[in-house]
Formats: C-alpha cells, sequence, structure tokens
C-alpha cells in the first residue's frame, strides 16, 4: 500500500523546463497533507468553500477521503465504496454527491456530518458530477453515452441526455443554458441544450482524446484540452467556432481558468503543468508561458477561492500552492509580465 499526502504552498519552487525564466516562478509551495495509507489511482476532487473541507475521490482505495484544509489534515475517510470517480458539493442541498464507477452508483451524503441520505443508481460507470445552477440539479456523466440529471432535493434521477458515446469532462456554460460534453469515443464535443435537452455536436478538427474542459466565462470560450496531438483548443461558447489553439503537455487529466490573472493552467500525466497566458476576448489568443515540472496528475481548481488547485500525487499528498505574480489594477493582470495563479492545491 502507498502512502499518499496533500501538499499546500509557501517556499518551494520549481524550475521551469522551457528555458530561463526571469520573472518570479508562478507556483509556490506552501504546504502538505499527508493523506496517509491510500492504494491505488486518485481520480476527481470536489471543495466545500464553507467548511474548508476537500473531498478526494480515492478510487484505487475504493474510499473517499475527506481533507480540512484550515487544519492541514484528514478529516475523516469513507469506505465501502464502488471505485468513486467524481465528487461534488451542491450549495443548494448541503450534500455532497460522489459517483462510482465500479457499480454506477451516486452516493449523497449530508456535508455537515457526512452521513449518507441518499443514493440513486444509473448502472454502469458513474462518472464527473457538475452542478446545473440555473435550474437546481445536478449532472452526472454516465455509461456508454449519458448526462443522468438529478434532483438534489428529491434525491432522484429525473431525465436522461443521451449522447454518442461516454462523457468525460464536461462544464455548464457561463450562461447556464448549455453545457459542452467531451466525448473522445466519438471523437466530438457535444452541446446540450439545458431548457429542451437537445443535442448538437462540434467538430474536433481531427484532434482526439479530449478529455478536460473547462469555460472561460469572461471570454465567452470553452477550452478543451486533446492528448493526441497534444493540443489546447479555445472554441467560442457561443457558436462553437474555434477561436485558438496552442500545443500543450502530454496525457492532459485537468484545464483550469485563472479568472483573475487570465491564465489557463493544464495539469498533465507526463509530470508538468503548463502556465498559459490568455489575451483579451476579441483576439482570443493563448500562448504558452510557464511549464513546471511536477509530479501532479488530478487537480482542482475552485473559482471562489481564485484558483486554489488540489492535486494528488506519490506520495500521497495533496499540495498547495500560492502565486508569486500580482494582478492588475481592476482585478486584471498586466499581459507579458508571466504567469501566476491565487492558490493552487496539489
Amino acid at each position: 500500500m502507498l502512502r499518499w499526502a496533500i501538499l499546500l504552498s509557501a517556499s518551494l519552487f520549481w524550475p521551469a523546463v522551457t528555458g530561463a525564466q526571469t520573472a518570479s516562478p508562478p507556483l509556490i509551495l506552501e504546504a502538505k497533507i499527508p493523506l496517509g495509507q491510500v492504494s491505488g489511482r486518485i481520480d476527481h476532487l470536489g471543495i466545500d468553500v464553507r467548511r474548508q473541507r476537500l473531498f478526494v475521490a480515492e478510487l484505487g482505495n475504493n474510499s473517499f477521503g475527506v481533507v480540512d484544509l484550515a487544519a492541514g489534515k484528514v478529516l475523516r475517510r469513507i469506505t465501502g465504496l464502488s471505485e468513486p470517480q467524481g465528487v461534488a458539493y451542491v450549495p443548494s442541498s448541503d450534500s455532497v454527491f460522489v459517483a462510482n464507477a465500479g457499480d454506477g452508483s451516486v452516493r449523497v451524503l449530508r456535508a455537515e456530518d457526512l452521513t449518507p441520505i441518499g443514493r440513486i443508481e444509473l448502472g454502469d460507470d458513474a462518472d464527473n458530477v457538475r452542478l446545473d445552477t440555473a435550474h437546481k440539479r445536478v449532472l452526472v456523466g454516465y455509461g456508454k453515452g449519458a448526462l443522468a440529471v438529478i434532483d438534489p432535493a428529491s434525491l432522484t434521477k429525473t431525465a436522461d441526455i443521451r449522447l454518442r458515446g461516454h462523457p468525460e469532462g464536461f462544464q455548464v456554460d457561463e450562461t447556464g443554458t448549455q453545457v459542452f460534453v467531451n466525448v473522445p469515443d466519438a471523437r466530438e464535443i457535444g452541446v446540450v441544450d439545458l431548457a429542451t435537452g437537445s443535442t448538437r455536436s462540434l467538430p474536433t478538427q481531427g484532434a482526439g482524446s479530449n478529455f478536460p474542459m473547462a469555460i472561460d466565462g469572461d471570454a465567452h470560450r470553452v477550452l478543451v484540452v486533446f492528448r493526441s496531438p497534444p493540443t489546447l483548443m479555445a472554441l467560442s461558447s457561443q457558436d462553437g467556432h474555434v477561436v485558438a489553439k496552442v500545443e500543450t503537455c502530454g496525457d492532459a487529466d485537468d484545464v483550469f481558468v485563472d479568472r483573475k490573472r487570465r491564465r489557463v493552467y493544464v495539469s498533465c500525466g507526463e509530470d508538468v503543468v503548463d502556465v498559459l497566458e490568455s489575451s483579451e476576448a476579441a483576439t482570443g489568443g493563448l500562448r504558452a508561458c510557464r511549464r513546471y515540472r511536477e509530479r501532479a496528475r488530478r487537480c482542482s481548481c475552485p473559482t471562489s477561492t481564485g484558483c486554489s488547485w488540489q492535486c494528488a500525487r506519490r506520495p500521497m499528498s495533496l499540495r498547495q500552492f500560492g502565486s508569486s505574480g500580482r494582478p492588475h489594477e481592476g482585478g486584471r493582470s498586466r499581459r507579458g509580465i508571466g504567469c501566476g495563479a491565487d492558490q493552487l492545491v496539489w
């Protein structure tokens, strides 16, 4: 059994791997929280910002870790799950949804004391969990190709949105009217109208293995990262046209938008985090700014805390990083002065 830990940020700087850098490094390690004896792979992460709790889907260990970020320690470990993959805190019902790949169930816990309060059976490979805040619903990707629509009040599945393959990363857009879905088996990006349930697809221009996705709401863009070839593609969330493309690190697993500094972070399985600088929405450009090598793959970046990344690595740990960059007046970053994030948790 391997020992995992979580790192939180203050003095550790990594060398860049893409040439000499004169500006301050964007990622600064502040702290490390051991996760203890956890075997196998870590999957998705979630956060309850009000209680400062990080939720860790410990897929290979069939468990669910709860980390107290303020105290810097593991608060609790819930066992008896079946390959948990997706996790999300739902503020409207003050509950935590955990999707399980092994038995296709979605387990629901009361956030206050983490006691079980419900279970929804989806049948197969329950994966990513997202909130449809505008309609007060929870969306869960599962099976051979569907999004389950769940009412968090009654804890029942109310509908299915059919897709052409298993959904990987998906996100509700900034208007709350559409959800964009990576469907790598079909080599497409699905677009679902949340009001009607109708679907359409966007081409991937020959790229494949599109797993991570993020929404850049300020710029009205959908950011999709492909593994083959390693590319980040920015598409308009309004009409789907490609706005920008840039090469990224290989085996990408997560992508996040730092709205405060107009930066994008891509974490990859090849032990690299790419830091990209985003230009104004009118031009839509993205450029590689920094690349840092670190053994991290699965990350989380809650926007309510600026950009706090929680990422798992071996030995099992959570790492949290602070930024050396400073935003420009008005909360926006200066263009061309380097990259940074508020907080990144590994």
